[in-house]
Parts: C-alpha cells; sequence; structure tokens
C-alpha cells in the first residue's frame, strides 16, 4: 500500500507541469470564448447548449488524459493493433443505416447511449499508435521504400473511409502526421522528398479538370473559393470573407470580449463560430495582441510535446509523442491558415479551443499519451 502511494506520487509530481499549464491556459480561453460565440444578447439559450456542453466534454477529456497519463505507454502500444482495428469498424459503422448519422449530408457521426461520436477523431489517435509501435519495431528497416510502403498503407485505410464519409479536412491531417513520424523514425529522405513531390501533383490534379473525378463537388468548390472567395460572396465564399473581415476588424488590442459585431450580429454563422471558426471570435476581440498570444501558447505547448520526444527512454515513446505533436500542429495550422483565408476551407476545428465532444475527448486522450510518455522518460521514473 505503502509502496503503491508513493508510485503515484511519483507520478503526480513526474507530470508535465508546463504542458498542462498551458494547455489548461487554453481550454480556459476555448470555453471563454465558446461563451463569446454563444451569446446572442438576451437570448442566453444557446449559450446554454453550447457552453455547458463544452464544459462536460472538457471534464471527461481531462478525465481521459489523467487515466492515460496514469497507465504505462507501453500499454496502450501493446494494444494498438487492437485499438486501431476498433476505430476502423467504427469507421465503417457510420456508413450503416440506423446505426451513423447523417448531419449537413456527410455520414461522420454515430450516436452511442444517446450521444453523438465522431469515430474519425479517435481513429487519428489509434492510427498514430499503431505507427509508433511499427515503426520503432526492431524488425523493420526504417530506410528502406518498405517501411515506407506499409506506413502509407497503414494511413491509407483510416484515410480512405474518413474521406468516404466525406471529410477531407480530417483524412488529409492523416498525411503530413505520418510523413512527420516517417521522418523521425529514420525513413530515407529521398521518398519523402517524393511523397512531397506526389503530394503537390495530386493538389495541381484536383485543381484540374480530372479534379472533378478525384474531389466531391464540395469539396472541389471549396478549393475554388478558397482560390476566388468573391466568385460566390453570399455562398461558399461568405463564411471565409467574413472570418478574414473579423480577423482583420479586431485591430491591434481588439473589440473587446463579447463585442465581436462579426460574431455578436451573426455574420460568422453561430452554427460555426464556437467551432471551426472559433479563432476569428477570438482575433476580433482581443486583436492581433490576444491572437498572438494564443498562437505563442500553442508554440510553447508544440515545444513541450517535442521536449518529451527528444527526452523519451524508446524510440516507440518518441514516435508516439512525436505523432501526436504532428497532429496537433497540422490543426492549429490548418485551422489558423483557413480562418485567415491563407489555406481552403476544411471543416478543421482548434484543438482544446474549438467546441466538440469527440474532438475534445480525443485531443485530451493524445494529451495524456504524451504525459505518460514524459513521466517514463528516465528509467528511474516509474
Amino acid at each position: 500500500m505503502k509502496k503503491r502511494m508513493q508510485t503515484g506520487w511519483r507520478l503526480f509530481w513526474a507530470q508535465d507541469w508546463l504542458a498542462i499549464l498551458a494547455a489548461t491556459a487554453l481550454l480556459v480561453i476555448g470555453l471563454s470564448f465558446i461563451y463569446s460565440a454563444s451569446w446572442r444578447g438576451e437570448d442566453t439559450g444557446i449559450v446554454g447548449a453550447w457552453f455547458s456542453k463544452q464544459i462536460w466534454w472538457a471534464l471527461l477529456g481531462a478525465a481521459t488524459a489523467t487515466a492515460l497519463a496514469a497507465t504505462d505507454y507501453k500499454f496502450w502500444l501493446r494494444y494498438g493493433w487492437w485499438l486501431y482495428f476498433a476505430s476502423l469498424a467504427l469507421l465503417a459503422l457510420v456508413f450503416v443505416p440506423g446505426i451513423g448519422k447523417k448531419v449537413y449530408g456527410a455520414y461522420r457521426w454515430m450516436v452511442i447511449f444517446g450521444v453523438p461520436v465522431q469515430p474519425s477523431e479517435f481513429a487519428k489517435v489509434t492510427t498514430v499508435l499503431v505507427l509508433a509501435r511499427v515503426l520503432s519495431s526492431p524488425l523493420i528497416q526504417r530506410r528502406s521504400f518498405g517501411t515506407v510502403l506499409l506506413a502509407l498503407g497503414l494511413m491509407a485505410l483510416p484515410f480512405g473511409l474518413i474521406l468516404k464519409e466525406p471529410d477531407l479536412g480530417t483524412a488529409a491531417v492523416l498525411v503530413p502526421t505520418t510523413v512527420i513520424m516517417l521522418f523521425a523514425a529514420g525513413a530515407a529522405f529521398r521518398y519523402l522528398f517524393g511523397l512531397g513531390m506526389l503530394g503537390l501533383g495530386a493538389v495541381a490534379a484536383a485543381l484540374s479538370p480530372l479534379g472533378r473525378f478525384m474531389l466531391g463537388e464540395y469539396q472541389r468548390e471549396r478549393i475554388l473559393t478558397f482560390l476566388d472567395p468573391s466568385r460566390d460572396p453570399l455562398g461558399s465564399g461568405w463564411n471565409a470573407l467574413q472570418s478574414a473581415i473579423a480577423v482583420g476588424s479586431g485591430g491591434w488590442s481588439g473589440k473587446g470580449f463579447l463585442n465581436g459585431t462579426q460574431n455578436v450580429l451573426g455574420f460568422l454563422p453561430r452554427t460555426v463560430a464556437p467551432t471551426d471558426f472559433i479563432f476569428p471570435v477570438i482575433a476580433e476581440e482581443t486583436g492581433f495582441i490576444g491572437a498572438s498570444a494564443l498562437l505563442l501558447v500553442f508554440a510553447f505547448l508544440l515545444t513541450c510535446y517535442l521536449r518529451t520526444a527528444w527526452t523519451a527512454k524508446d524510440p516507440a515513446g518518441s514516435l508516439l509523442a512525436t505523432g501526436i505533436a504532428g497532429l496537433l500542429f497540422c490543426h492549429v495550422f490548418v485551422n489558423v491558415g483557413m480562418t485567415i483565408g491563407l489555406l481552403p476551407i476544411t471543416g478543421l476545428p482548434l484543438p482544446f479551443v474549438s467546441s466538440g465532444g469527440s474532438f475534445m475527448v480525443s485531443t485530451l486522450a493524445g494529451f495524456g499519451l504524451v504525459q505518460s510518455v514524459h513521466v517514463r522518460r528516465m528509467r528511474r521514473e516509474v
């Protein structure tokens, strides 16, 4: 009993408290501006709907992170294949009538015990788990082309199912994350360079007349709208234009909490302001100073993840932390990029900040896995 208590205290004090501080700050910022994005003067009904649910999701995510941090990450790597195939099964089940739930024309959700769940969010984490296990195995040649093909094959299964939903943004995040993990594992640079060239070729093909055979009509429309938002300013280009206006109108110091006109007056639709477009809400109300501070917190948290990867006691832990860091970076880069007009609108939320149940829990689950690697980074630690 005494030894168990000592182990518990060692786990507690061995946590990466700087990372916990950064994650907590992001959660507080997220809850605050979800409230702001949902607020409509005297109409408080929608505030309760978004804000109160997000508190519960954040608490569930925090409990999940705590449980994962307390469990040796090798346990999750050991069962990584089972979790990976379970996530593939869930991705397939969303297409089954009566199980999957169609929302805005896409089969991305399923209802479990009355709770809507988005399997693709958890598939990202399980894919990182199985890639960390495979790429750290002493049985593979990390610099061989076969290893690259194996990693791409493991990524391609969830990628294809998520793309079929369709959810191009979530599927696309898996590609750079896999490349980052291959690079960290020591894959030959010539193969990674070739993948980059193939990626650029795929983008060029998607923008060509052949793109109609590669992408859905709405996905192609999003890319064309990104290139020229004014082509449909009242339709597909509305969110992109209003988002850019919100970010720019914040000026240096912002309009103040609950005073963002693009948000309060509904130019940023209330269906997307608390989720994918939370960054424009923050930028409008806190200005360049607040938006920059938010990005610095993300950069600091990413640094904590990479430090854990660097100091991990084995290649598997290092690759696991690297993969979670890759997911974090891709989400932040794409979300901020799309809201300021640098990237097409893809519907990716902002980690720790955007409203969303499955996404919040999966993000904090990744955080917990990195913490598990951190507390066991030295052999003298548990």
